[in-house]
């Protein structure tokens, strides 16, 4: 099961708001400013260890290599990562109506965290299942997990029931 996080005001978070990682040591600091939420590298590593699939789906135009590198000095490596540059690519393509911003059910993506309100608004429409994470709250990587393992219980139901 693939479950993504966006990554502004999800996994991105200010510290004069939030609790965040220790800081990356200078120059890397200087290279990756962003801040990630406290609990992060924690919450990615449980979940892969459980079997989940971690990816990044950002509206963002960050480059892959960025992200892939930011993570890695945390010791975090994602499954897959989609940025706002695949998503045109790949999503909006040449389709003259414009799609939702995040379209996670079309990367057969289960779960996909975010703090707009526009995504879960479109998860109900398009039929994509969203939680929201948004405000400082130090049980996010706790309910996180919990919604995961529940989804993952509901589809391997579903798909226990198609076999019957």
């Amino acid at each position: 099961m693939r479950i993504s996080f966006d990554l502004d005001e999800v996994l991105f978070v200010s510290p004069k708001e939030y609790e965040t990682e220790p800081p990356l040591r200078f120059p890397q600091n200087r290279l990756f400013p962003e801040r990630l939420r406290k609990g992060t590298v924690q919450l990615i590593h449980d979940l892969q260890a459980e079997g989940f699939e971690v990816w990044v789906y950002t509206s963002s135009f960050r480059a892959d290599v960025y992200i892939k590198t930011l993570f890695r000095h945390y010791g975090v490596k994602f499954d897959g990562i989609i940025n706002g540059a695949r998503h045109k690519r790949e999503i909006q393509g040449n389709n003259p109506k414009p799609l939702p911003q995040k379209m996670p059910h079309q990367y057969h993506i289960s779960l996909h965290i975010d703090d707009e309100d526009s995504v879960h608004a479109n998860g109900k429409l398009y039929g994509f299942r969203t939680l929201k994470v948004y405000e400082p709250d130090d049980q996010w990587a706790e309910k996180v997990m919990a919604e995961a393992k529940r989804i993952r219980e509901l589809e391997e139901s579903a798909a226990n029931r198609r076999k019957q």
